[in-house]
């Protein structure tokens, strides 16, 4: 008799596509700041964990460097930008830190513990790394967040120019990441 377990493995990517082709997750910035150094990519895996207390989950890839940097940073800050703000998606998301200094670019200061705050950003906050937690190929930030900030969501009757939706990954899906490898 099969198990579940092996059922599952016997599914293919394609199967798998079957259902994460149809996600379409918001997605930010994180920044990491440790050692002397400053880091920053895209994400798009990430959510809110908890209600009481509030916490979040950043998933980063193992292969940038920005979680070099995370990995021992005691805050992380997250940021949400809106759909016209694709070009940071595309700095953080299509460059690398390993090759270029992503923060000559934007205008940024430093925020609770040291964190590095993107200014432009439509929301963020800093969040304090309360534990790491392996994932596959990803790690898992669980943050508790002890500074917020950013602008008013866009209602409907805001001039034109307000803030507009969110950064998705549809919206991104052109970036072409920067890891070293590639």
């Amino acid at each position: 008799m099969e198990s579940a377990v092996d059922a599952a493995d016997a599914g293919s990517a394609a199967d798998a596509d079957v259902f994460v082709g149809r996600l379409d997750p918001d997605m930010c910035v994180v920044t990491a700041a440790a050692g002397g150094e400053r880091a920053g990519c895209l994400v798009g895996f990430f959510s809110q964990c908890s209600l009481h207390p509030v916490r979040f989950t950043v998933w980063l890839s193992e292969a940038n460097r920005t979680f070099r940097v995370a990995r021992t940073a005691d805050v992380l800050a997250v940021h949400l930008f809106t759909r016209e703000q694709r070009a940071f998606a595309e700095l953080f998301g299509g460059q690398t830190g390993d090759r270029v200094d992503k923060f000559a670019h934007v205008r940024w200061r430093e925020g609770h513990g040291g964190a590095t705050v993107l200014e432009d950003a439509q929301a963020w906050f800093v969040g304090r790394v309360l534990r790491r937690v392996e994932g596959g190929d990803h790690v898992g930030f669980v943050l508790d967040p002890v500074e917020w900030g950013g602008r008013p969501a866009a209602s409907a009757g805001d001039a034109p120019g307000a803030a507009g939706p969110l950064l998705r990954l549809t919206d991104a899906h052109a970036v072409r990441p920067g890891h070293p490898a590639d």
